[in-house]
């Protein structure tokens, strides 16, 4: 493994916190970060913005490649954050791909063949430029099966409903606690179900369950992984 330019891979569930510890992971390291699953949002937002269907039994195929074929996705450094934010068509449309509407309607999305291998091809070829940190759902598995370090991060389901709640709460954005709950077992069981690139733990991915550990506590958990993983080759 190259100290300089590893390449991390960091899959879950939702509202596990993937995206918060990979940012701060790949901003303590220097490296690139890439959230896939804001990929799969924007090609969720697309599809509602333009009347296309969400689910594989309404689409018809051959017309679906023409419409992915107009959507252009990129990933831009906001200077007020100073992390990546995802644009769609020219549009920052980071902030719109977190309602609900699209959370509800994205895994039916990225189960759709088609999307799936649109978008792992995409974000294979961002491994190009050197190092990066990437969270989603098959970073370990499909995207990046030799990755030099995968983590599979998970935690208790009350936990995670509760987490997602507090932060569209906000982001000013309406839901109730148990309209969240149902769209979180809904994408479980539609993320771990699917036929293309279902979510699984690697085989030689290491578990983090972060129901009572802090932020400091999960960081510094995968730094120690990463320089354990280091020292072995």
């Amino acid at each position: 493994m190259s100290n300089q330019n590893p390449v991390i891979a960091i899959d879950g569930f939702s509202s596990c916190g993937k995206s918060t510890v990979a940012k701060a992971l790949a901003k303590r390291l220097g490296l690139r970060y890439i959230d896939s699953g804001a990929m799969y949002r924007a090609v969720t937002l697309y599809f509602l913005r333009n009347g296309i269907p969400v689910h594989l039994d309404q689409i018809q195929n051959e017309k679906l490649s023409g419409k992915l074929d107009e959507i252009h996705l990129e990933f831009h450094l906001s200077p007020e954050s100073g992390t990546t934010e995802i644009w769609l068509n020219g549009e920052n449309v980071e902030e719109e791909i977190r309602s609900m509407e699209v959370s509800s309607l994205v895994s039916f999305v990225s189960a759709i063949p088609e999307v799936r291998h649109r978008m792992v091809s995409q974000q294979q070829r961002m491994r190009q430029n050197g190092g990066l940190v990437m969270d989603g759902r098959d970073i370990g598995t499909t995207v990046f099966p030799d990755a030099d370090l995968k983590i599979f991060m998970t935690a208790d389901p009350a936990i995670r409903a509760e987490r997602r709640y507090k932060e569209l709460l906000s982001k000013g954005k309406k839901a109730t606690l148990e309209e969240v709950k149902q769209n979180l077992e809904e994408r479980d069981r539609e993320d771990q179900n699917r036929s293309e690139s279902p979510l699984r733990k690697a085989n030689d991915a290491v578990v983090l369950d972060n129901s009572s550990l802090d932020f400091d506590g999960q960081l510094e958990f995968v730094v120690n992984e990463l320089e354990r993983v280091a020292k072995l080759h």
